[in-house]
């Protein structure tokens, strides 16, 4: 899965994390940050990735910081499909993950940037307010 991986990056985003009933996490994210939705053209998305500012995050009451890791790759146009497959998501089909694209921050430096991952699309299972997975 991780052929080609340039860097692995700690990040947060704004968001929800669940520990859903099938033992692995689920994030909701507010609609406004979502700033595309992933397609089954990758090189397109992968334009649209370096074409899209994340620019700062402005506070959003109600919404919490989640941690994980961002992971870039010399040729994203081939880790996308293989992610899909790995998380399940089948663009314009029904999918328990969707792809979007959103701002993420950089633990080391602050900076935004944006990035793609897979959310649900609304609250299930067990939240975890501290933001991380596993949960402690």
């Amino acid at each position: 899965m991780c052929r080609g991986l340039l860097a692995a990056r700690e990040a947060a985003v704004r968001g929800r994390l669940y520990e859903l009933p099938f033992g692995y996490p689920g994030l909701v994210v507010p609609g406004a940050d979502a700033r595309a939705v992933g397609t089954t053209d990758y090189l397109a998305d992968v334009e649209t990735q370096s074409r899209i500012q994340a620019g700062p995050q402005e506070s959003s009451p109600g919404w919490e910081t989640v941690y994980g890791e961002l992971f870039s790759f010399d040729d994203p146009e081939e880790r996308l499909p293989a992610f899909d497959v790995l998380e399940g998501f089948r663009p314009g089909e029904e999918s328990l993950y969707k792809r979007v694209l959103i701002p993420a921050t950089l633990a080391e430096t602050g900076a935004a940037i944006p990035a793609w991952t897979y959310v649900i699309e609304s609250a299930s299972g067990l939240h975890l307010p501290g933001g991380r997975w596993p949960p402690p």
